[in-house]
């Protein structure tokens, strides 16, 4: 099967499951209420969310470029930026392909493919990070709410499910992997395709030691923080625009904001569906809001976030093509 045939298969499938993932999000929703909960949003806060998103990108684009400048110095924050905004649109069609679109924008002779995906291997490092720290910021303060919450219907059904096999299941698939690793570097002179994975290995770890490398590693820091404080800052912005949510506190939006960025690891487009399932799904459990509500805060703060990354993207697209033309 060729390549082409295998990139029809996995798209079509991750449409198949945002699809079933939008169903279950939206079904059984009563649309009355809904656009009751439409008409009485406070469209500032939203006005403050593009603010908030369009300053997560700002910070998304220093942080790589703080990555990338000591493999290549000679690139320049408009190119790092045009590079960002064109993959996050390649990835609200096709999820995952944006990584590699914008690996290719700023790929040169000194910041070679590999090289580059590295540095986009260690963002997503770090932001998974991110996410754990969010939980256990959450979890920590408010456990009366959230840690019986993430026994009752996270850990207990996990342990329950897999018991001890779960040990098992790990070590092999470390085992696995550790096997896979020596056989690529030790057949690599003889088979091409572990030639080219271990230049691949190679290009990836020298993106992730970048990072000691870094000459400025507190903007490297910095911008992290900066882009999970607007992303933060933006699921405060949906909740407080919902008079039906008012009684959601900080310390709530941290879990919200965990939640729904665990939807970006779920492949599907844009994560729609996923999104809105996770985000409606935590909103009625732990707050009992009605799903209703719940779907209208996802739907708000998913097509808004989509809205921008589609303008921003296009207007991207656009000058980096001008630009190559030149």
């Amino acid at each position: 099967m060729d390549k082409k045939a295998v990139n029809i298969i996995k798209y079509t499938l991750s449409a198949a499951l945002a699809a079933v993932l939008v169903w279950l999000a939206f079904r059984g929703v009563d649309w009355k209420a809904f656009w009751t909960g439409l008409q009485q949003t406070r469209w500032l806060y939203m006005v403050l969310f593009f603010v908030a998103a369009l300053l997560a990108l700002v910070f998304r684009e220093e942080r790589w470029r703080a990555l990338m400048h000591p493999l290549d110095p000679e690139l320049r924050r408009l190119s790092i930026w045009d590079a960002i905004n064109v993959g996050n649109l390649v990835n609200v069609v096709l999820p995952g392909a944006g990584e590699f679109v914008r690996c290719g924008y700023v790929s040169s002779k000194r910041m070679s493919y590999d090289k580059a995906f590295g540095t986009i291997a260690c963002e997503r490092l770090f932001d998974v990070i991110m996410v754990f720290l969010l939980i256990l910021a959450a979890l920590v303060l408010k456990w009366e709410s959230f840690g019986s919450f993430f026994v009752e219907n996270v850990w207990q059904p996990m342990a329950g499910r897999l018991g001890g096999a779960l040990g098992w299941v790990l070590g092999g698939v470390a085992l696995l992997l550790a096997a896979l690793v020596w056989a690529v570097f030790r057949f690599r002179t003889r088979v091409r395709l572990f030639e080219r994975i271990a230049g691949a290995f190679r290009g990836v770890a020298t993106g992730f030691a970048s990072i000691a490398k870094m000459e400025r590693k507190w903007p490297f820091l910095l911008s992290t923080l900066g882009i999970w404080a607007m992303y933060v800052l933006t699921m405060w912005c949906t909740v407080r625009a919902l008079p039906a949510l008012d009684a959601i506190t900080g310390v709530d939006i941290l879990f919200l904001s965990a939640v729904s960025n665990i939807a970006s690891v779920i492949p599907v487009p844009g994560g729609i569906g996923a999104y809105h399932y996770l985000v409606a799904l935590t909103a009625q459990s732990l707050y009992g809001a009605t799903w209703e509500t719940g779907i209208l805060a996802a739907t708000l703060g998913h097509e808004a976030h989509a809205l921008l990354i589609i303008v921003v993207g296009v207007i991207s697209y656009i000058r980096f093509s001008l630009r190559k033309r030149k």
